[in-house]
């Protein structure tokens, strides 16, 4: 199995062994658009691979700081007593860059910069650029993902 992410399409395709795809999902992926950089709110381009699966078994919306939950569970009451915090739900799909100087090591570490595949809440859109650097799903679509991968998952993120 692998992963594309395209960035312009703002999709993101599962792909089997045989190369079929199995899944199409609208995703939203960084607002400043793409670029390796430590603390530039990008999406990094290139090769990755799942490094780490946080959140098997949470409940739907489960609110995750630090790649731990927090007890919470996401509400309409809960984001309007929190006012534009970066909510990360359901699951996490931790990202590792694979090209040292490009999406691995130094400055431009995705791992480092905490990329991840991650819900979010339903009411954000997909389909539009609009994340801090890392690709966003709906909560449904980001669990199903979850359980159809595995760490070591091939993830090519692409313009």
């Amino acid at each position: 199995m692998n992963i594309v992410v395209d960035l312009g399409a703002q999709q993101l395709a599962l792909f089997g062994d045989d190369g079929a795809c199995i899944r199409r999902y609208r995703v939203s992926t960084a607002l400043n658009g793409p670029g390796e950089q430590k603390d530039s709110m990008c999406t990094p381009r290139g090769r990755h691979v799942i490094r780490a699966m946080i959140g098997a078994g949470a409940p739907r919306g489960s609110v995750f700081v630090g790649r731990r939950p927090t007890g919470e569970v996401w509400s309409p009451a809960l984001a309007a007593a929190q006012p534009g915090r970066d909510w990360i739900l359901s699951r996490i799909l931790w990202l590792s860059g694979t090209e040292p100087g490009c999406n691995r090591l130094g400055t431009v570490d995705s791992m480092a910069r905490y990329i991840y595949i991650h819900g979010t809440p339903d009411s954000q859109p997909m389909g539009e650029a609009r994340s801090h650097g890392c690709v966003r799903m709906r909560n449904d679509e980001v669990i199903e993902l979850f359980a159809l991968v595995a760490p070591g998952t091939l993830v090519d993120i692409r313009e």
